[in-house]
């Protein structure tokens, strides 16, 4: 089995170690609005969000960064959960890793396409945001709940 993409076991516990604190910051910042001064720092900004020319883009602006730093160690730490080997990375593991990332592209899909068609307005634009995280979330409960049965399973077979 070619499991030459994922990486060792250990990062799983980073991963949790980044994710959940991540998580719990990332709904906090949520109820706030995203409206924080926490982290204020110079950026290079590609675009920085100004409309019709107020802006300069591929400039540096000062702003507060705590939702980028929020952001990405949701990202690197769903990422070090989702792609780190089990203790006993088989076949089987393989085929429900496999099956989990399919089921929560679908799931990530239908709730974004009823979004589409239910929700407008800057209302839309939150669940766009919340849209880009759901996929790892889908994956990781899956695939953990799918291992836990299984694991239970066999332990009442003893």
């Amino acid at each position: 089995m070619a499991t030459g993409l994922l990486l060792p076991n250990k990062y799983k516990f980073i991963g949790w170690c980044l994710l959940i604190p991540a998580t719990i910051i990332g709904i906090i910042l949520s109820f706030k609005g995203f409206e924080t001064n926490w982290l204020n720092a110079k950026v290079f900004a590609i675009f920085p969000g100004g409309f019709l020319g107020e802006s300069k883009p591929f400039s540096f602006i000062e702003t507060d960064i705590t939702n980028t730093v929020v952001g990405i160690l949701f990202i690197v730490g769903a990422m070090f959960v989702g792609i780190s080997k089990e203790k006993r990375e088989d076949e089987f593991i393989e085929k429900l890793r496999l099956s989990s990332l399919l089921w929560a592209v679908k799931v990530n899909y239908i709730l974004l396409l009823l979004a589409v068609v239910f929700i407008y307005g800057t209302a839309f634009l939150t669940v766009v945001i919340y849209n880009m995280f759901t996929i790892p979330i889908i994956f990781i409960v899956r695939f953990n709940y799918i291992l836990y049965r299984n694991a239970k399973i066999v332990s009442d077979e003893k």
